[in-house]
């Protein structure tokens, strides 16, 4: 109960919050770029050239995608570190410590305050696509629900990361780690990069970070091509879930484990 209370509360408190109504507002630009190239390829399709403009269409759509996917890895991660260092900011913690509630009850509630507000930005991205293939005139070949579950546990993680950093350090340092391996993932998961890196040190960082791996990096139900559209065995999906909510549960847990011996107070 305590619990579920802190969480309806730090889900109200996003709505009122400044950077995530920037945010918000990015969704929004994305969105229409989408859609302006939805429409603008379309318009542009002959009986000559359907084939070719298709091709266009989607490598455009696709890039939008990516954008959503990167922009809800950056919401989640200013969430989950705002949600704390705020309360810690102002003061308020105090007051909502002093009850009879424990640390790690007070991380829970923000935590899944924030899964609750990355929950909504999923179901609003997953209308984005389907609307935007829709419009294209070409079904969405992978399942709906992959398209809920990769994202949120993505957000989970990156979310955990971010609430385990914020524990150490401000929430702007926390952001500025978080845009580091953002841009370093992005480069480990290019094609052209993997093969330039030994594998004495790839593998590594594919434990390290499992988000440079193909299970759960953003790009592979985002890419509007028929190799990212196949399906996958039943055993991907669950060795690939299983794999990140593990680690979101390790951040989240070191997150405790410092929280419960810091001043709730930040200078």
């Amino acid at each position: 109960m305590k619990i579920r209370t802190i969480a309806r509360s730090t889900f109200g408190t996003f709505l009122h919050n400044k950077v995530i109504l920037v945010l918000s507002l990015l969704f929004l630009a994305f969105f229409l770029m989408g859609l302006y190239s939805a429409l603008k390829f379309k318009s542009m399709t002959t009986a000559s050239n359907a084939q070719y403009m298709q091709y266009l269409m989607w490598e455009d759509i696709g890039r939008t995608l990516l954008l959503l996917s990167g922009l809800g890895s950056l919401l989640a991660a200013w969430a989950a570190a705002d949600s704390v260092a705020g309360e810690m900011k102002s003061g308020t913690i105090l007051a909502v410590m002093a009850r009879p509630l424990r640390r790690w009850q007070f991380l829970a509630g923000k935590y899944l305050g924030v899964l609750m507000l990355m929950s909504v930005y999923v179901v609003g991205m997953l209308g984005v696509i389907f609307l935007l293939t829709w419009l294209g005139g070409h079904p969405f070949e992978t399942s709906w629900w992959v398209l809920l579950v990769y994202p949120l546990v993505r957000y989970a993680i990156w979310a955990a990361i971010a609430m385990f950093l914020v524990t150490l350090m401000n929430p702007v340092a926390v952001m500025g780690i978080v845009a580091a391996l953002l841009s370093l993932i992005q480069f480990l998961v290019a094609a052209s990069s993997l093969s330039d890196i030994p594998t004495w040190i790839r593998l590594p960082l594919h434990f390290a970070l499992p988000l440079t791996t193909v299970v759960l990096d953003e790009s592979r139900f985002f890419t509007m091509t028929q190799a990212a559209l196949k399906r996958y065995p039943w055993t991907d999906h669950m060795t690939a879930l299983a794999y990140g909510l593990d680690y979101a549960l390790v951040c989240f847990l070191l997150a405790i484990a410092v929280f419960q011996h810091r001043s709730l107070t930040r200078g």
